[in-house]
């Protein structure tokens, strides 16, 4: 589900912190999930806390449906508690003196004619069987469910997640991610997401919102961020996001396969995925293999026929990335240039990509 009327939320601010300034100005349609995307101290989570009201920019102007926030200029500050918005925070911020159901509770009982329902939150974050735990006994992705869970049940108007998952490693992260993905589709909430992690914003986001040295980039969808090499430089290894469909879902294997224009794909199962949804896949480059003939016997599940586009050496390095045209779409490989040289790549060769379904995040 996505908002049948995109809430537009407006920035214009500047704000001088100690080595670093903030220069922004930026209207953004918020539906579904808008990523805030950019490297380590670029102002991300500046611009979060500036819009929730916990930080006060130096001047500007902060307008939320039409209704001003800041303005520096009338004198105008509303004040946080008074903003209808959730800030879920990196470092979990739970009540250690009650137990999940107590925290849940808490939140529920604040809200102000909430249509959010309780028990419907608790099963979609599938946290039935922790009610009675203390958030001392709780791994780091139960926590943080617990977290988003408490702050929808505030019925915010806007959610706000400052980096939800940098203190969760890869299996815990994994854990965490279909639930983020359901929000849209559960809650007629935006939401804001703020992340230094590709892959994060290749699973979740809508549209993205980069951000560097304290200015926005602009907005672009998912699919372009790994364009922009300025941004994302070493923060991620060479990669490819694509948009497939969900085609159906074998429950007994835990499999779900998906169409990509005119090619099957397999990957592992998405939870509360139906026939016709879309999915984003981000793969990486190292996980791409090519052949110049379609493999017979295979162990490989995924076989995507394309045109070479490009070859592109890695500096000092024994490796080159290949960029393979599929109906489109830049695939990126990792190939070793020994590789490249006894395949005999070049522009326009026509190759087959090899993809374990083992290694896809989605």
């Amino acid at each position: 589900m996505r908002l049948e009327h995109p809430t537009l939320l407006s920035v214009d601010v500047s704000a001088r912190y100690s080595g670093f300034e903030l220069r922004l100005r930026q209207k953004i349609s918020l539906h579904g999930i808008t990523g805030i995307f950019g490297p380590s101290g670029s102002g991300k989570s500046t611009l979060l806390r500036i819009i929730a009201g916990l930080e006060r920019a130096g001047e500007g102007r902060v307008e939320f449906e039409n209704r001003p926030w800041l303005d520096s200029t009338q004198g105008i500050f509303v004040p946080p508690y008074r903003r209808p918005v959730g800030f879920v925070f990196q470092d979990v911020r739970l009540f250690d003196h009650m137990n999940v159901e107590g925290n849940l509770r808490y939140a529920a009982q604040r809200a102000r004619n909430s249509d959010v329902d309780y028990d419907e939150v608790v099963g979609i974050f599938d946290l039935g069987e922790h009610l009675s735990r203390q958030p001392q006994s709780l791994s780091g992705g139960e926590k943080q469910r617990v977290a988003i869970a408490r702050t929808l049940l505030t019925h915010p108007r806007l959610l706000l997640l400052d980096e939800p998952m940098a203190a969760l490693d890869a299996g815990r992260k994994n854990e965490i991610l279909p639930y983020l993905e359901a929000l849209p589709s559960r809650f007629d909430i935006p939401a804001i997401y703020v992340t230094h992690a590709v892959d994060e914003i290749a699973r979740l986001a809508d549209q993205v919102l980069v951000i560097r040295d304290g200015e926005s980039g602009g907005l672009i969808r998912p699919v372009e961020l790994l364009d922009k090499v300025d941004v994302v430089g070493g923060a991620a290894e060479a990669a490819t996001i694509i948009e497939a469909q969900v085609v159906d879902q074998d429950p007994d294997l835990h499999l779900t396969r998906l169409q990509y224009r005119e090619q099957l794909l397999v990957v592992p199962e998405l939870g509360r995925r139906r026939a016709g949804d879309s999915a984003r896949l981000y793969i990486r480059a190292g996980d791409v293999a090519l052949a110049t003939q379609k493999p017979q016997g295979s162990s490989f599940r995924n076989i995507l026929e394309g045109t070479v586009q490009a070859i592109e050496p890695q500096p000092a390095g024994a490796f080159a990335t290949v960029l393979v045209d599929i109906a489109g779409t830049s695939l990126r490989a990792n190939l070793t240039r020994h590789a490249v040289l006894e395949l005999e790549l070049a522009p326009g060769t026509r190759v087959f990509a090899l993809i374990k379904t083992a290694s896809f995040d989605r």
